[in-house]
């Protein structure tokens, strides 16, 4: 039984896919984060210095087991760091949520019961959707769960993950991807727009300035998500939609991710 946040999550699952070749396990996230995010889906793994989540496994929880009276002694710093991946769900899958993420931001900074148990409900079943249609990634379908995390993932790296909670690096790679997608003129500026003045709301950071753009390009070079030598984005069209991309060019991205 993993009982806390992300990592214990991630740790135990592992061990529990390796121990015997398998045992089952029940995930118990006591952290906003894992509750929406790591809990479900069935990934677990470990971190190397080159590149997040690089070795593990899927390995799918018997049960999880959410319970939001554990979000009363969260800090606030991680706490508004798991709604940085309740944005995201909002911005790639479903233009309702994100709707009331922008009505209700005040009522879910002060953690409101009803609130809370909405969009953390809402999360875990447009999660779960995604993982029942593509659950080893084998269609593509998953990778938009990635929403932001290409550019995320290199800034955790980058700063030997000690600087940024993961999502606010999520909240800043969202920020680069929709800027990213407003330059190649898939996503209207009013959307950016959109998603930027909600991560603000949301007391969520939208940029860097300690990370060369090019050294976080070297290092997405190393993420899971590159194939046949090219890095695919996830990108967004509209607020609810979002498509995989490809063609993104050095310049392009370079662009993107240069502090405004």
């Amino acid at each position: 039984m993993a009982i806390g946040g992300g990592v214990i999550g991630d740790l135990a699952g592992f061990a529990a896919a390796s121990f015997a070749r398998g045992l089952r396990f029940i995930q118990v996230p006591t952290t906003l984060l894992a509750m929406v995010d790591s809990s479900v889906g069935g990934k677990t793994g470990i971190n190397l210095a080159e590149a997040k989540n690089m070795v593990g496994a899927f390995w799918q929880p018997s049960a999880v087991v959410i319970d939001t009276a554990a979000l009363a002694t969260l800090p606030d710093r991680e706490y508004r760091s798991g709604l940085a991946e309740i944005v995201k769900y909002g911005v790639i899958l479903d233009a309702e949520l994100f709707g009331y993420l922008e009505a209700h931001a005040s009522a879910i900074l002060a953690r409101q019961g009803a609130c809370l148990r909405h969009i953390i409900a809402r999360s875990c079943e447009l999660k779960a959707s995604v993982v029942e249609q593509d659950e080893r990634e084998t269609t593509g379908l998953r990778a938009i769960l990635n929403y932001g995390h290409t550019f995320a993932h290199a800034i955790e790296a980058a700063t030997e993950y000690g600087r940024w909670l993961h999502g606010e690096a999520v909240a800043i790679g969202m920020t680069m991807a929709a800027r990213l997608a407003v330059e190649l003129k898939l996503l209207a500026p009013a959307d950016a727009q959109r998603q930027q003045q909600l991560l603000e709301r949301l007391q969520l950071p939208i940029a860097q300035t300690t990370i060369a753009p090019e050294k976080l390009w070297g290092l997405m070079q190393h993420d899971k998500k590159v194939e046949q030598g090219r890095l695919r984005f996830i990108l967004p069209t509209r607020i609810g939609h979002v498509e995989r991309r490809g063609d993104v060019s050095f310049t392009e991205a370079i662009s993107a991710m240069t502090p405004r």
